[in-house]
């Protein structure tokens, strides 16, 4: 049977302290009223990231869809947060309305990912209006069904982009982004939820062996230290074609 995966749990990382205590007071007080609850998701809220290094993830659930000059104030809130705490390479604003987020149609999406990938910080812990939520392929099509268009916008900006570091930044997104969507092709026996970048990978091989050399080359390029990799481009393009076929067949 199907394994239903838990929530993050467990104690924080006292590195992530003062962050964390920022980012709740910072977005509280610029939001206001709009804002509903603030969750963690990610190494941080599983307790393994490591700092200077890992990347912050947020979820921010409003009360009704933000104005652009709201959306805008919270941009600048999050690159200043970024700025101002070196404990994390880069800081990510998930942003969802509560409508959006309750709605019947997105059971699937927000109600598994509220449920099952995230902690909540800060307000309301909407994870009390969803049942736990066996894996199944449904979900991982819904949670990472825009692979293709948002690894085709990776393969782009990185054709545009000419800073090194950038380029390293944007080829680590891709890969981790690559690595997750190859959970849509799992098999509805598969037992459990794949947790780690490590897992993704495995769950791939277990049915398709053939693409050992390719999950590597990606891993690779997911790990922090990874340098610019030579055709990165076509390489994530040709995967992404593959993993399309893999979604259709």
């Amino acid at each position: 049977m199907p394994t239903i995966a838990p929530a993050p749990c467990g104690p924080l990382q006292h590195h992530f302290d003062a962050l964390l205590q920022d980012v709740c007071a910072s977005v509280a007080t610029q939001a206001g009223n709009l804002l509903d609850s603030i969750y963690l998701y990610g190494s941080v809220a599983r307790g393994h990231a490591t700092p200077g290094v890992s990347d912050l993830d947020l979820t921010l659930v409003l009360r009704h869809p933000p104005t652009q000059q709201q959306s805008d104030a919270l941009e600048a809130l999050r690159l200043a947060l970024q700025a101002r705490h070196p404990e994390v390479l880069k800081i990510d604003f998930d942003i969802g309305h509560l409508a959006q987020v309750l709605a019947p149609e997105h059971l699937y999406s927000w109600g598994y990912w509220i449920k099952h990938q995230c902690r909540c910080l800060w307000g309301d812990d909407l994870a009390s209006h969803f049942s736990p939520f066996a894996p199944s392929r449904a979900i991982a099509l819904a949670v990472n069904g825009d692979f293709v268009r948002v690894l085709d916008d990776y393969a782009q900006r990185l054709d545009d982009e000419r800073d090194p570091l950038a380029i390293v930044r944007l080829q680590r997104e891709a890969s981790r982004k690559l690595i997750r969507s190859c959970n849509i092709v799992r098999q509805d026996d598969d037992p459990c939820w794949p947790g780690s970048l490590d897992d993704h990978v495995a769950l791939l091989l277990r049915h398709y062996p053939a693409m050992q050399a390719q999950m590597a080359y990606f891993l690779a390029q997911a790990r922090p230290g990874a340098v610019p990799a030579s055709g990165f481009t076509p390489a994530l393009l040709q995967f992404t074609q593959w993993l399309e076929q893999q979604q259709a067949s």
